[in-house]
């Protein structure tokens, strides 16, 4: 897509797939990844992607984004396209912010360590103001994401 950024980020994790995937569907992980950068809100009772019925391209809900959590900056119509219970999923979500945002968020075999996984990110997003600006940011945020995630999943 013309002026869409891609960024693509990847850890290798000592963790079984499915306790990586415990955690990257869980509200607990998800906040624990994006704090302190953002806050993404969700529906009363919702813990995980378990709680909420899912059918692909259709609104999940509407989440809040704050910046630092606690600056209002953005909404997200949370939207997975693709669902791939225990492997991964596509999330493309309309934002106020953009008019692009696609995240696939997938589990594979590392093919040099059979007892580890790989966990890949790969972004595609279209900011509608301030590009570059947002593409660093987006970039910082994800790169402390995966910073999160080793801390808490590589058991190694």
């Amino acid at each position: 897509m013309e002026n869409a950024i891609s960024l693509r980020f990847e850890s290798k994790l000592h963790a079984s797939a499915a306790r990586v995937w415990q955690w990257i569907t869980s509200i607990e992980g998800i906040t624990a990844e994006m704090r302190p950068y953002l806050r993404m809100t969700v529906p009363k009772g919702v813990r995980s992607l378990n709680d909420v019925a899912i059918k692909p391209g259709v609104c999940l809900f509407r989440s809040y984004v704050f910046l630092f959590g606690v600056l209002p900056v953005d909404y997200s119509d949370m939207t997975l396209v693709e669902l791939d219970p225990g492997q991964g999923f596509v999330e493309q979500s309309p934002m106020g912010s953009m008019k692009l945002w696609r995240h696939e968020r997938r589990i594979v075999p590392c093919p040099d360590d059979p007892s580890a996984v790989l966990l890949v990110d790969q972004l595609t997003f279209r900011p509608r103001i301030a590009q570059r600006l947002v593409g660093w940011f987006i970039s910082q945020v994800f790169a402390h994401r995966h910073k999160v995630l080793r801390a808490n999943l590589d058991g190694a």
